[in-house]
């Protein structure tokens, strides 16, 4: 994602999310595949990494920053953001903000813009739950360059919810499977602008900035101090991605969803939005799952597989957990756009992370 528009850093109660650090070994965790990434770091045969954090068990048992990165850097793991936005739909559900749920209507929040262009009575079915699983049937797809709704288009012009929803609907050619005919009955295609839209749909339902909402439903119970939004032309923070975390924090937020909804002891989030969240509700490829704006993947472990929840962004950027082995991590790179750059992650959590830990 593009940086089209300006950052806001945010400052709340001082110290950052405060984490219980422990010996590896004294939690199931062989430090010595993770301590690898350092020699493979240094070598170049791992490339623009500038983080890894491990916490096994509810305690920190692994932290290295990489280049010019440190415990103190905001990192920008562009789309891997996007899963907060999750956590914010939930929160406003839990407060009655959003009485109707996943499956509240989105274009009669934005009455003030209509008409929309590309008429078209399935238009004003879309929910906020098609949202959350990218299956709306606007044509928006990130990963085709000829999509109309290709968010580099978005940021061109001023009024992203208007972009969206001017969109006209995805055509199904016999190549591209229908919703009836995909898994889970939704047919996925990577959307930003849709996700920025949700943004601006919850910023009108909790009836105050965003930012300011977030801070006290989300950031404040962690001991999140300091972050940095991306931000629209309109001034609405941008909850499609770019949001700067430092590692800790984002380990953190992956730590609460592996609680949850907890987060030292204090509920912050419904345990049941996060098992809703975290389920597949669409399908990327096979063997990869989408939830509420988490991936979900079977990755190896010993001789077998375990299930992986993840956010996930450009650059490289991996945070998640995984239930089986009580675990959570954060990989964060600045390979952005490079060839290679999810799978040299994955080789990452497969090969060094999962692989510390013992059976």
């Amino acid at each position: 994602m593009p940086h089209v528009a300006g950052l806001l850093a945010l400052s709340l109660a001082a110290g950052g999310a405060t984490w219980t650090e422990a010996d590896p070994s004294s939690n199931g965790i062989d430090p010595a595949p993770l301590r690898a990434v350092e020699d493979q770091v240094r070598s170049g045969s791992l490339v623009k990494l500038t983080g890894l954090l491990v916490a096994r068990r509810g305690s920190l048992v692994f932290e290295r920053y990489f280049g010019e990165a440190n415990a103190d850097t905001l990192l920008d793991t562009r789309s891997a953001t996007k899963t907060l936005t999750g956590y914010l739909v939930g929160a406003a559900i839990d407060r009655k903000r959003l009485p109707a749920g996943v499956a509240t209507r989105v274009t009669p929040v934005f009455k003030d813009r209509r008409p929309f262009a590309n008429p078209d009575p399935r238009k004003e079915r879309i929910t906020v739950e098609d949202l959350l699983t990218m299956s709306s049937l606007l044509e928006c797809d990130d990963w085709n360059q000829y999509s109309r709704g290709n968010e580099e288009r978005m940021y061109l012009v001023e009024d992203w919810p208007r972009f969206f929803l001017d969109l006209p609907i995805q055509g199904f050619p016999s190549f591209n499977p229908r919703p009836e005919e995909s898994r889970y009955g939704r047919s996925f295609r990577y959307c930003t602008a849709g996700v920025a839209t949700l943004g601006f749909l919850l910023e009108r339902a909790v009836r105050e900035p965003l930012d300011r909402f977030a801070d006290h439903v989300l950031f404040a119970p962690l001991g999140i101090d300091r972050l940095q939004w991306v931000r629209s032309p309109q001034k609405t923070v941008q909850t499609g991605g770019g949001l700067r975390l430092r590692g800790r924090d984002l380990l953190a937020l992956a730590q609460l969803a592996l609680n949850g909804g907890q987060w030292r002891g204090t509920r912050v989030l419904d345990a049941a939005w996060i098992a809703e969240s975290t389920r597949p509700h669409a399908e990327i490829e096979p063997g990869t799952q989408y939830g509420y704006l988490w991936w979900l993947k079977d990755l190896p472990w010993r001789d077998r597989k375990v299930h992986v929840v993840y956010m996930s962004g450009n650059g490289g950027n991996k945070v998640g957990f995984v239930p089986e082995l009580d675990l959570a991590f954060a990989i964060t790179s600045n390979n952005y756009g490079a060839r290679g750059m999810h799978e040299q992650t994955e080789r990452v959590l497969v090969q060094s992370v999962l692989a510390s830990v013992q059976p």
